[in-house]
């Protein structure tokens, strides 16, 4: 697949699928084979294991690869694989080889967690990995306002398989202005559907979704809304969705993940265990949980 075809691929939903775990604590590949099928039997034809919603910095080593070669044993015909990839750039060009080794098309480089990040080591960083695999497209993740439109522009100089930026910074007018100064990327909302409408005004082409784990056809139902410019359906699936990842975004979103698992649960589709530093939803978050999904299931 060529660059050019991948960042087409990339202007969609891009699915963040989460990693179950077993009774004893190992990841359930069967469970994952069930959670990578339901979100590309609803529609969605790119998947990214070891995200955020993947609990990527909860995985070992081993598991992070192993979630790669179920994602690509289970869908990697039917969909598009970006891999997650982080940590210190030895270990995230090893992560990247052993994707271009699983056949994955590219990788997404999760934003460095040093407590000391300069501008000019946030590019070289990004570029050592993306020049480790020159084949693969690289998504770059970008939680940091202070990274700006002169330093993507050096970053696709120096490394031209940087193709796409998972905004994820609650800001549109930052990000207007760095569509604005960057150059030509693929931009994909980062924050996920409640923040797709406002960052598609402004030059987003594609959204990121944990929802998708859940119920994937109303990602793809609000994708199709907003490239037909269908404001009245847009904002009903918005009113629709809002309610989900409201929850999943209280208190810093601390229960990102663990909404997403206690949906998954109640569906019977893998357990709600998650790992520390998360932790399982308490009992009234569970109803509230509930009654979302009843009201989905209202709502056709």
């Amino acid at each position: 697949m060529g660059l050019g075809e991948l960042a087409a691929k990339l202007s969609g939903v891009v699915a963040i699928p989460v990693t179950p775990f077993g009774e004893r604590g190992a990841v359930d590949t069967a469970a994952l084979e069930r959670v990578l099928a339901r979100i590309v039997d609803g529609g969605i034809g790119v998947v990214t294991p070891n995200g955020n919603t993947g609990e990527f910095y909860a995985l070992t080593t081993g598991e992070a690869r192993l979630a790669v070669e179920v994602t690509m044993s289970a869908v990697g015909s039917l969909a598009t694989v970006v891999v997650g990839v982080g940590g210190p750039v030895p270990a995230a060009v090893a992560g990247a080889r052993h994707a271009r080794r699983a056949g994955a098309q590219a990788i997404m480089i999760h934003q460095p967690v040093h407590p000391y990040v300069s501008a000019a080591g946030w590019v070289g960083y990004h570029e050592a990995v993306a020049k480790a695999v020159p084949e693969l497209g690289v998504v770059l993740y970008l939680r940091s306002p202070r990274i700006g439109g002169t330093d993507l522009a050096r970053l696709r100089e120096a490394a031209p398989n940087v193709i796409a930026v998972k905004y994820a910074v609650p800001d549109p007018v930052r990000f207007g202005e760095l569509v604005c100064r960057a150059g030509e990327f693929t931009w994909i909302a980062g924050l996920a559907e409640p923040s797709a409408p406002g960052y598609f005004a402004l030059g987003a082409t594609g959204f990121t979704s944990g929802l998708c784990n859940v119920l994937p056809q109303l990602s793809v139902r609000l994708l199709g809304a907003l490239r037909a410019g269908d404001g009245d359906t847009v904002r009903r699936l918005w009113r629709l969705i809002q309610p989900f990842e409201g929850l999943r975004s209280e208190n810093a979103s601390e229960n990102n993940v663990s909404v997403v698992k206690e949906a998954l649960a109640k569906l019977g589709v893998c357990r709600r265990d998650v790992r520390p530093p998360s932790h399982v939803l308490g009992e009234a978050k569970r109803r509230r949980v509930a009654e979302i999904l009843r009201a989905w299931e209202m709502a056709g």
